[in-house]
């Protein structure tokens, strides 16, 4: 397949099967889960879906052919139960089961217990799963098979003692990482000596929570790095491939936030050698389906193996977008025991694809995740070059039990010019309601001129903070004029439907005896409170002015999904205000402005505010208390850690003050907004 083939005349896999299965079983939830059942579909195979109680009403179990009911919300009396996944797997007949990423993904003990069983782990051999899945073992392993490692201690010793003079040994900064980890769980830089036990600590306590082991290495920190990794496969018949690589740079917490592929600046010499290397780990321990190697890269082309996750990756789609390939079907192929479909010589890179996670988080507060439902979710349209794999849909809820992920935005162009304006495009399309989510951060980030120009690092996030977190603007004339619009539009609307009988008296024109009527609307982001005068206009439509400013002439109708085509003055907008209560979500021009409508005739109490305490930002569980009570702090001084959705959160102090005491206890759960400290602020000298 010659590069730059004209994506519909690839040639396509035949999907009629020989020895293929006919049902399987996703041991999974959420996006992966959907795009699994999507392919076995287009396969003929039916699909079976696990699912948790808070998963009752979530889009894999609704997509999926059988679904089965096998714990409460917490996974590991869920998702974690592999004795309960293998039983439903045999109630329901399944020959096989689909693990996806995370969970169970790279347990050997599952995998060995799936083939106890009878039952096919769409995934490699066990005994490569325990090879590659403590890093520690894989690096030594890796050194044997003559891929380039990373300097750094791997080894069994554990004494905080010791592994702080290998840090000294290597040379600061280093990386202190989780063995068993994955998705920046269990990962901390450190650049002075007298942090290094604090983050160990952390980091072993985060390892045990998220892999039941706390076992930990520690490496060198290399500065600037790229995170470059490479996608393999291999199948029974010894045969293993690389589809080229992704660069996964661009991270927040040791997590990524935007892959691509093919990776920027890579040359042919580099990619093979790459190449090679990754097929040279994955045949070092017999490696069967799909695996990522991942390497850190040097800014001279230089590379260290990292680790090599064994399963399918979340960002494996823009692999498929370069090179026209379901990967999820090439798992399902191997497994049956069919070999790869094309050789390495048949496979070529076609274009540049991106792709962004949405996440229900707030990057201005330090990517903290978010709860709640999605009241409105309206992402672009797919098409050839947009694509969106997701697990929830419009009404579903984001708990405090799973990953935040609300969705995969992937887009694909013949260049990687192209495929940034398509993914600012795209992003400017995604409107999410209902929860904190990181769109417009993301969409900052691709249009970031770093990023543009591919100057990538791990450290992209940080060393472009100012571009990226530019503090709260202005709300545009633009964005209150439309909200006042959308405000009639839905009124007149309204009055339309109770109208049975057309008449007069439901006129929505503002007519009086006396002349026309006006009103006055009014609405507040924060502290910045706005007035709108309106007076309806002759033939339709209405004269807006916003306190102050002169009157502009708006009109409009409105269309799905909360859409308004908008005219305001000389100004034609192609805008959405979302109503949800009393707030109204303003998408213009790819930014959102979230404004309340204030009640007129509403005077409230004057009330004082709440002072003197520290709340929990989102539920979760309380980990450690790390100052007495009554020890007087600095501003930043860390009090307390959290644990929610995987990850550890610290909580710290908001100004030099005392804690007076706590109102949480380690190991206990506590809900979004609880009260966790209280503190009293140092008085501020006159």
């Amino acid at each position: 397949m010659p590069v730059g083939l004209p994506r519909q005349a690839r040639p396509r896999l035949e999907t009629r099967m020989t020895a293929m299965f006919t049902k399987i079983l996703i041991a999974n939830r959420g996006e992966i889960a959907c795009r699994v059942i999507k392919t076995a579909r287009r396969m003929g195979i039916a699909t079976v879906a696990v699912y948790s109680e808070a998963d009752a009403n979530a889009r894999h179990v609704r997509m999926a052919d059988e679904a089965v009911l096998i714990g409460p919300a917490a996974a590991r009396e869920s998702y974690l139960r592999a004795d309960r996944i293998l039983q439903a797997a045999k109630d329901t007949g399944a020959q096989a089961v689909h693990p996806g990423y995370g969970f169970l993904s790279e347990n050997e003990d599952f995998a060995e217990a799936c083939a106890a069983a009878g039952i096919a782990f769409i995934g490699p051999p066990a005994s490569a799963i325990r090879a590659m899945g403590l890093k520690s073992a894989a690096k030594a392993l890796m050194e044997k098979a003559g891929v380039p490692l990373t300097p750094g201690y791997h080894g069994d010793n554990q004494d905080p003692d010791f592994l702080a003079g290998q840090a000294e040994r290597i040379g600061y900064p280093v990386l202190i990482k989780a063995s068993a980890g994955g998705g920046g769980k269990g990962m901390r830089r450190v650049d002075q000596p007298q942090d290094f036990v604090a983050a160990l600590a952390s980091c072993q306590r985060e390892a045990t929570n998220a892999f039941g082991d706390a076992h930990v290495l520690v490496e060198k920190y290399v500065l600037k790095p790229r995170h470059i990794e490479i996608q393999v496969f291999g199948d029974t018949q010894g045969n293993v491939v690389y589809l080229f690589e992704r660069d996964c740079s661009v991270q927040r917490r040791h997590q990524k936030v935007l892959e691509e592929a093919p990776a920027p600046g890579m040359t042919p010499e580099r990619r093979a050698a790459m190449g090679q290397a990754a097929v040279d780990a994955a045949k070092a321990v017999g490696y069967v389906g799909a695996g990522t190697v991942e390497f850190i890269a040097n800014q001279d082309g230089s590379f260290y193996f990292m680790e090599m996750n064994t399963r399918l990756q979340v960002e494996h789609p823009v692999t498929e977008m370069i090179t026209g390939l379901d990967l999820v079907e090439w798992q399902l192929r191997v497994a049956a025991g069919q070999p790869l479909p094309l050789t390495q010589e048949q496979l070529a890179i076609d274009g540049h694809a991106i792709e962004a996670r949405i996440y229900a988080e707030d990057p201005d507060k330090g990517f903290l995740p978010s709860t709640g439902r999605l009241v409105h979710l309206a992402p672009p349209a797919e098409s050839e070059h947009v694509r969106v794999d997701t697990g929830v849909e419009q009404g579903d809820e984001i708990t405090p039990h799973y990953d935040p992920m609300i969705a995969k935005l992937i887009v694909w162009d013949a260049s990687r010019e192209l495929a940034l304006a398509r993914m600012r495009k795209a992003l400017a399309q995604y409107r999410v309601v209902g929860v904190a989510n990181n769109v417009e951060f993301l969409a900052r980030l691709a249009a970031c001129p770093a990023f543009s120009r591919a100057d990538l690092d791990t450290g992209l996030i940080e060393r472009e903070h100012a571009f990226l977190f530019p503090g709260s603007a202005a709300v545009p004339d633009e964005a209150w004029l439309l909200a006042a619009l959308a405000e009639l539009l839905h009124e007149q609307a309204a009055q339309a439907r109770r109208a049975a009988v057309p008449s007069p008296w439901d006129a929505f024109d503002g007519w009086r005896l006396n002349g026309q009527a006006t009103r006055a609307l009014r609405l507040r982001r924060g502290d910045d409170e706005r007035g709108i005068t309106v007076l309806a206009a002759p033939g339709g439509g209405w004269h807006l002015a916003l306190e102050g400013g002169a009157p502009v002439f708006a009109r409009g109708e409105l269309g799905a999904n909360g859409k308004v085509h908008a005219q305001l003055g000389e100004r034609r907008l192609h805008a959405a205000v979302i109503i949800t209560g009393e707030r109204r979500h303003v998408f213009l021009d790819g930014h959102t402005h979230a404004l309340t409508r204030v009640d007129t005739l509403h005077r409230g109490g004057q009330g004082e505010d709440a002072h003197g305490g520290l709340r929990a930002p989102m539920p979760g569980k309380v980990i450690a208390l790390l100052v007495a009570p009554g020890a007087t702090v600095d501003k930043g001084t860390p009090l307390l850690v959290m644990e929610a959705m995987k990850m550890e959160h610290t909580l710290a102090a908001p100004a030099a003050g005392v804690v007076k005491g706590f109102r949480c206890a380690p190991g206990e759960q506590v809900a979004d907004g609880v009260e966790l400290v209280e503190f009293e602020a140092a008085a501020v000298a006159a």
